[in-house]
């Protein structure tokens, strides 16, 4: 890609969202083209929560939680996700454990233990993160910040289309109604909560394909690069 002759030195691409905005995908599709590494803050914190039900540990005892990543070997390779080198790329990917990452992502003690982890994604070329408070605590001075953002409703019929295919019993109030929940949570919780950053670029992407919204960050960048 043309783009990758005009970086002089190696960079972050911040993405925030609520959840079921898209991040994930877009942030993965932005990576790729740009050969960067990639950080899927949210998959750390499934690990976590996959980690603690295994040992039975609650998601209110905030000081096992924050111990987790240092008596267990967390790491992403080709993007597999293995846990003291069992591979549960998959079995992270469920609404129990997301349900679970969700309640455990509020503690502070929890959040610190795995700073250094996460930046120590940050390598040559650059790197793609994605989560809820990458642009504000975990690279806040990340040469690119963007707010990646959908209306509820909208983010709810993605939910529920994506769970019809996987052939789902699912209901799209209760969905609608777990994504308010979720947003609510992440907003309003005391440490870290998601919020739009100074100097982040918003995008509305109710009306926006995913390969509309991945050009537009793309000028976003080309942009950037060029005024510098």
């Amino acid at each position: 890609m043309s783009l990758i002759k005009d970086i002089r030195e190696p960079f972050v691409i911040a993405i925030d969202g609520p959840a079921g905005s898209g991040k994930g995908t877009i942030a993965k599709l932005i990576s790729t083209k740009l050969s960067f590494h990639y950080l899927d803050s949210g998959a750390v914190y499934r690990m976590i929560a996959y980690a603690a039900l295994l040992k039975n540990i609650s998601p209110e005892d905030e000081s096992k939680l924050s111990q987790i990543s240092e008596i267990n070997d967390i790491k992403f390779i080709n993007d597999r996700a293995l846990l003291n080198k069992e591979d549960i790329t998959n079995k992270i990917r469920t609404d129990e454990i997301s349900i679970f990452a969700s309640k455990i992502a509020i503690h502070s003690s929890l959040r610190a233990s795995i700073l250094n982890f996460q930046k120590s994604f940050f390598k040559y070329p650059g790197l793609v993160a994605e989560g809820r408070d990458m642009t504000s605590v975990v690279f806040p001075d990340a040469k690119i910040k963007i707010f990646l953002n959908a209306s509820v409703k909208e983010r709810a019929n993605r939910r529920f289309k994506q769970l019809i295919l996987k052939e789902k019993d699912v209901n799209l109030a209760e969905i609608t109604e777990q994504i308010m929940l979720r947003d609510s949570r992440d907003r309003e919780r005391p440490v870290s909560p998601l919020i739009i950053s100074e100097n982040a670029y918003i995008l509305e992407t109710d009306q926006l394909s995913i390969e509309q919204t991945v050009e537009k960050i793309l000028q976003i960048i080309r942009n950037k690069l060029g005024s510098e």
